[in-house]
């Protein structure tokens, strides 16, 4: 399993000098099976290059699986290039929630008066796939959503392939549980033993006094998580757009710290933009 990220930040693109390391596009990861299966997870902001790329490698044929509908996991997909193509074959893959449709969902990120182009002018074959079911298959890779706990709702994901385990959970508020999610424990066991779980951590301590429901967790709860689950290595990811990189640098530094002082053998990183991890 391959994993590349195209986007890591939250809420709202950023850029500037002091975003430059871990980059300004919102949500969008690239997963490869063994068997070289395209899987693409939200079509935030990062799908714009990403979909650039795979028109470079001659690649028309991918899955989108989808998170939830909030604007910064799908602003992007209108930039996507490969939707304009006829050549091009996805599979949207979701879980409705909230939502009306996948369809819907996506094409009103090209409605009146969101968007200059309407979503009829796509000339890509797309078929949608509701996936609120206990698991599912991507070739050789074995998908199992889980309900974040998040306004609106959403899903969040295992990937399984060889015998390695991927879990990621943005857009996850482990301090507060909202409508349709889970509570602390039911996320321990979903993330148990799992070689790399990347989890949203966008606040610290004192910023959660004040954003306390808003969906999205303390990094050090992200981090607590992950080590009662005897998790391998841990990616904190959907950073605050306030977030300059030297303060990520010093929250991951602080995570060192901590699991210094526990012992454990857990390796923590802060997710960036063209990080590349393979399973």
């Amino acid at each position: 399993m391959f994993i590349r990220c195209w986007g890591a930040r939250g809420s709202i693109p950023v850029s500037g000098r002091q975003y430059l390391h871990y980059g300004g596009n919102t949500t969008c990861l690239e997963i490869r099976t063994k068997t070289d299966e395209i899987l693409i997870v939200d079509a935030g902001s990062g799908i714009r290059e990403l979909g650039n790329f795979l028109l470079k490698e001659n690649r028309h044929d991918f899955t989108i699986l989808l998170t939830h509908a909030h604007w910064d996991h799908i602003l992007g997909f209108p930039f996507f290039k490969p939707i304009y193509s006829s050549k091009t074959k996805i599979n949207i893959w979701g879980c409705l929630l909230a939502q009306t449709s996948l369809k819907e969902m996506l094409s009103r990120t090209m409605a009146p008066p969101n968007f200059p182009v309407n979503f009829d002018a796509l000339r890509a074959n797309i078929s949608y796939q509701n996936t609120c079911i206990e698991s599912y298959q991507l070739g050789s890779m074995m998908i199992t959503p889980i309900a974040l706990s998040h306004p609106n709702q959403g899903s969040g994901y295992k990937f399984k392939e060889n015998g390695k385990c991927f879990v990621f959970l943005t857009d996850n508020e482990l301090g507060f549980r909202h409508e349709g999610g889970y509570n602390y424990e039911t996320y321990l066991d979903f993330c148990r033993g799992a070689d790399l779980l990347i989890h949203d951590a966008e606040y610290n301590e004192e910023e959660y006094k004040k954003t306390r429901g808003w969906g999205h967790s303390v990094y050090k709860d992200a981090l607590k998580l992950a080590m009662e689950a005897g998790v391998k290595k841990i990616g904190l990811f959907h950073h605050n757009q306030e977030r300059f990189d030297a303060e990520i640098d010093a929250m991951v530094d602080d995570c060192r710290e901590i699991i210094a002082r526990r012992g454990t053998n857990l390796e923590c990183f802060a997710v960036a933009q063209g990080t590349e991890l393979t399973l």
